[in-house]
C-alpha cells in the first residue's frame, strides 16, 4: 500500500445528504447538522451547541460561515434553503478550517503528469469511465500548460480508484446520496490521488451521478484547487445535476485559479493568427514597483494597510517593512475581485468593501451575517450604480464617498447621509481630478489615488502639498 503523507490529508471526505422531513425532531436535524459543520466547516466536536437559545454560539457562527461560503443569505439559522444545501451531494473536502486553502499553494514541478486507472465500476462500461476521466483531463488541460497520459499499470502521478467505506486511507466513504468523491493536492505518495465512491450510481448522463462533472472537479483539486465560493464554478463545492453537458465550459473563476499556478497554455504554432482586439487579456498578476500600478482600493485594517488590485491585495503592517501579497481569496472567500473602494471605521472594528451596487463588511477576515447590502441601503439614490472610492474620517466621524465628479458625506454617529449632497470634488477638494480611485487617511492627510498618481491633500488648509507615485506605500 502506498505511503500515506498525513500533512497531504487536505481533501476530508463525508457528506450529508439528509431527508429532512417534517417528523423529524428537531433535537436529530441539529444532529446531523452538528455533523455537517464538523466535518467542512471545522466546529469543535467537543461542544454541544444550541441555535435557537444562543445568538452568539458556536454553531450558529459556523452556519453563518456555511451560509457565506455557500452563497446563501448570512441568517445562521436553519431556514429551508440552507437544509436543502446541506443535504446534496457533494465534494468530500473540507470548505473551512486549516484548509481555507492548500498549505504553500502545492502544484506540480512539471507540466507533464501520469494518470492510472486503477480499478473500475461496474455501473458503466470500461470504455465509457476512460472516456469520462480522458475528457475531464481535457478541460484542464485545455487551459493550461499541463498535457498527460495513462499508464496502464505501475505508479502514476494521479492514481484513480472506486471504492466503498473504509478504503485505506482513514476517510471511509460514507454510503450512496453523501459524499461522491474526494481527493488530494499535487504531491508523493497519496497526494494527487483521487477517489470515487462506488455506492453512488455513477452515470454518463445525468440519471445518476454523472462521472465526467465530478471527475473534472476532483481532478482540480489533483492540480493545487481549492474549492470556489462562485456557484457557477466547477470547484464550487456542491454537485450541480442541472449542469449543461453539452455545453459544458470552465467558468472565468476556474480558469483564473489554475492559471495562477500554471499559466495559460503556449500558442501553437499551427493555429491562425487571430487579431488582438478579439482576444480577451488574461489576468495578469500585478507588478508591485511597476511605474504604472493603480489600485482598485485602499483601507486600513487595525493599524494596517491594504492595497487592492484584481485579484489580489498587498498587506503593508507596521511590523514588517516588506509588504505581503495575498489573494483576496485567501482572507475572504466570498468577496468579488476588482473591488471599487473600501474604508475601515476604527471605531467599529469594521471594514467596509464596495463592488458595483453592493457593500460587504468585514471584522478581520470574517465577513459579518446580513451582508452584502445594497448601497442605496446607505441612502443613495438609485441613480448612482457604484462607489470609486471612499474614506472615513475618525476625528469627524463622518464618511466620504466618492462619485465620478461628486462625493457625499455619511454621518457615522446617525447613520444617515447629510443633507446638502453631493457636492463636487473640485469645490472642496480643490487640485482633485476626477475620477478619484482610492481614498487613504495617514498623518493627518488625504491620499487621493488616480491612476498611478497620489495627491496628498491638507484638510485644514484644503490644498495638494505633494504628488507622489501610488506605489510608493509598497516601498517603490
Amino acid at each position: 500500500m502506498r505511503h500515506l503523507v498525513v500533512l497531504a490529508l487536505l481533501c476530508l471526505p463525508i457528506c450529508l445528504a439528509y431527508p429532512l422531513a417534517g417528523a423529524v425532531k428537531e433535537d436529530s436535524n441539529m444532529d446531523l447538522v452538528q455533523q455537517y459543520l464538523e466535518k467542512y466547516y471545522d466546529l469543535a466536536k467537543d461542544v454541544k451547541q444550541f441555535v435557537r437559545r444562543k445568538d452568539s454560539s458556536p454553531m450558529v457562527r459556523k452556519i453563518q460561515e456555511m451560509q457565506k461560503f455557500l452563497g446563501l443569505e448570512v441568517t445562521g439559522k436553519l431556514d429551508s434553503n440552507t437544509l436543502e444545501v446541506m443535504r446534496k451531494p457533494r465534494c468530500g473536502v473540507p470548505d473551512v478550517g486549516q484548509f481555507t486553502t492548500f498549505p504553500s499553494s502545492p502544484k506540480w514541478r512539471k507540466t507533464h503528469l501520469t494518470y492510472r486507472i486503477v480499478n473500475y465500476t461496474l455501473d458503466l462500461p470500461r470504455d465509457a469511465v476512460d472516456a469520462a476521466i480522458e475528457k475531464a483531463l481535457k478541460v484542464w488541460e485545455e487551459v493550461t500548460p499541463l498535457t498527460f497520459s495513462r499508464n496502464k499499470e505501475g505508479e502514476a502521478d494521479i492514481m484513480i480508484s472506486f471504492a466503498v467505506r473504509e478504503h485505506g486511507d482513514f476517510f471511509p466513504f460514507d454510503g450512496p446520496g453523501a459524499t461522491v468523491a474526494h481527493a488530494y493536492a499535487p504531491g508523493p505518495g497519496i497526494n494527487g490521488d483521487v477517489h470515487f465512491d462506488d455506492d453512488e450510481r455513477w452515470t454518463e448522463d445525468k440519471t445518476g451521478t454523472n462521472l465526467f462533472l465530478v471527475a473534472a472537479h476532483e481532478l482540480g483539486h489533483s492540480l493545487g484547487l481549492f474549492h470556489s465560493a462562485n456557484p457557477e464554478a466547477l470547484m464550487y463545492p456542491v454537485y450541480n445535476p442541472l449542469t449543461d453537458l453539452a455545453r459544458f465550459h470552465l467558468s472565468q473563476d476556474d480558469v483564473n485559479g489554475i492559471q495562477s499556478l500554471y499559466g495559460p497554455p503556449p500558442a501553437s504554432p499551427e493555429e491562425p493568427v487571430v487579431p488582438t482586439e478579439f482576444i480577451p487579456p488574461a489576468p495578469e498578476t500585478p507588478a508591485m514597483c511597476d511605474p504604472d500600478l493603480s489600485f482598485d482600493a485602499v483601507s486600513t485594517l487595525r493599524g494596517e494597510m491594504l492595497f487592492f488590485k484584481g485579484r489580489y491585495f498587498w498587506r503593508r503592517t507596521p511590523w514588517n517593512p516588506k509588504p505581503e501579497f495575498h489573494l483576496i481569496s485567501t482572507f475572504w472567500p466570498s468577496l468579488p475581485s476588482e473591488l471599487d473602494a473600501a474604508y475601515e471605521v476604527e471605531s467599529k472594528d469594521t471594514v467596509f468593501l464596495f463592488k458595483g451596487d453592493k457593500f460587504w463588511a468585514t471584522r478581520g477576515n470574517e465577513i459579518q451575517a446580513g451582508y452584502p447590502k445594497g448601497i442605496h441601503t446607505l441612502g443613495f439614490p438609485p441613480t448612482v450604480r457604484k462607489i470609486d472610492a471612499a474614506i472615513s474620517d475618525k476625528g469627524k466621524k463622518k464618511t466620504y464617498f466618492f462619485i465620478e465628479d461628486k462625493y457625499w458625506r455619511f454621518d457615522e454617529n446617525s447613520q444617515s447621509m447629510e443633507q446638502g449632497f453631493p457636492r463636487l470634488i473640485a469645490d472642496d477638494f480643490p487640485g482633485i481630478k476626477p475620477k478619484v480611485d482610492a481614498v487613504l487617511q495617514a498623518f493627518g492627510f488625504f491620499y487621493f489615488f488616480s491612476g498611478s498618481s497620489q495627491f496628498e491633500f491638507d484638510p485644514n488648509a484644503k490644498m495638494v502639498k505633494h504628488i507622489l507615485k501610488s506605489n510608493s506605500w509598497l516601498q517603490c
